[in-house]
């Protein structure tokens, strides 16, 4: 069998299941933005739009636009490829950007699976969420049902589509959600797995002293994650918690949401508002995953928090090590989490009671022992990536076998 992925980064969350499969004999090819992609089991080429939008194109047009110059890179890259003599059996596109727009143009014959996030309403319940009382501008509304455009042309060509979880998946109207089939990525629970005893020792940070490490992990630092709210608790933790540390992972900009000035960061904004003991608080930015791993089995809380928005795999990976989550009581949570039997629960805005909590957990930490193995067993149990895979390869071997909607993994 011959599958093709096509999604702008390289290997998210196409490359482990891409990897599973060309170990089991597939043919795998990706396309990517990514240069310097590589991988010893498939096979990858990249494509890059020859332009940016047109100046001064009609906002609502924008996010369309700038997908169809992406798509049309990615189309010439695979026309290349055809005229080779290469034919998939299957394709799967990373929905929203563009890559996978003309795939059915290309191979007709072959069946095409779209990756879908995220459907955008007028006024979203992340928007909603975090700032209830602004008002949009008609043209702001308007221009947010232009970006599901690209999407809907996704869903329009695809045999069906793949969406992570059951929240993601309401977010869809339901007359096309019945396309839409919930299957997660899958969670390496074998690599992400407790460690008894473990210390935190990083390069240039060996906290291997420390007994109390309070973990936060976002790809930004930002609103839609809850930072303001966690750096907020995190100061009053570390006045009642002489000897807690505080480490966050992650980098100083917005990934999700409205951007801050040039030169203006939320990490600088709440280290200006609050008082901290530098010496026990730690930004490591970015770093590898064996390492981002020790700070997940050395935690003793690991704050996760989120506007009702796509779930992070971070909260899922900290789960499956073993990790006391504190998680907000928002419903992308909600769908894994059940309070005090999983993890922890709080109020997304409430600062002063998510700092009560990580200092309770702290204070005893044997009494959570419990949660933290029943927040591994919720991931061995339903997203363990050795299972998914192998329902994904079954679906994609599968050419004639008839789609059921499915509501869970």
């Amino acid at each position: 069998m011959k599958i093709l992925f096509l999604h702008d980064n390289f290997p998210a969350q196409f490359g482990p299941i891409g990897e599973y499969l060309a170990k089991r004999g597939w043919d795998v090819t990706f396309g990517t933005q990514r240069q310097g992609a590589k991988s010893p089991f498939i096979k990858t080429f990249n494509y890059k739009p020859h332009r940016n939008i047109t100046k001064g194109v009609h906002p609502y047009a924008a996010t369309f636009e700038k997908a169809a110059i992406n798509g049309q890179a990615a189309a010439r890259a695979c026309l290349a490829l055809k005229a080779t003599g290469y034919s998939p059996d299957v394709m799967m596109a990373h929905s929203g950007w563009g890559p996978g727009m003309y795939l059915k143009d290309i191979w007709p014959d072959a069946r095409y699976i779209g990756y879908f996030e995220w459907f955008y309403q007028p006024v979203g319940p992340d928007v909603a969420f975090l700032s209830p009382d602004e008002r949009l501008s008609e043209d702001q509304l308007l221009r947010t049902r232009g970006r599901n455009a690209p999407i809907l042309l996704d869903l329009a060509a695809c045999e069906y589509g793949l969406v992570p979880t059951n929240y993601q998946k309401s977010q869809f109207p339901a007359d096309l959600g019945a396309k839409l089939r919930v299957l997660h990525d899958g969670v390496d629970t074998d690599a992400y797995a407790p460690k008894a005893g473990a210390r935190l020792v990083l390069p240039g940070l060996d906290l291997s002293h420390v007994d109390e490490l309070v973990t936060y992990v976002a790809r930004g630092m930002e609103p839609y994650r809850g930072f303001p709210q966690f750096m907020a608790a995190a100061a009053e933790v570390m006045k009642r918690r002489p000897n807690a540390h505080v480490v966050v992972v992650g980098e100083d900009r917005v990934a999700y949401g409205k951007k801050l000035p040039e030169g203006d960061s939320w990490k600088k904004r709440m280290l200006a508002q609050h008082s901290y003991d530098e010496t026990r608080l730690h930004f490591t930015g970015l770093i590898p995953r064996d390492q981002y791993l020790k700070v997940l089995q050395a935690s003793s809380v690991h704050v996760y928090l989120t506007a009702p928005f796509v779930l992070s795999w971070s909260m899922m990976e900290a789960m499956s090590a073993g990790c006391l989550v504190l998680g907000s009581d928002t419903d992308p949570v909600k769908e894994l989490i059940e309070d005090g039997k999983n993890g922890v629960l709080v109020d997304f805005h409430n600062v002063q009671a998510i700092a009560r909590a990580i200092v309770r957990i702290l204070e005893s930490p044997a009494k959570y022992a419990p949660i933290r193995a029943a927040a591994r067993e919720t991931i061995v149990a339903k997203y363990s990536a050795a299972e998914i895979y192998a329902k994904k390869a079954k679906m994609f071997a599968e050419p004639n076998a008839p789609f059921r909607p499915s509501t869970s993994a």
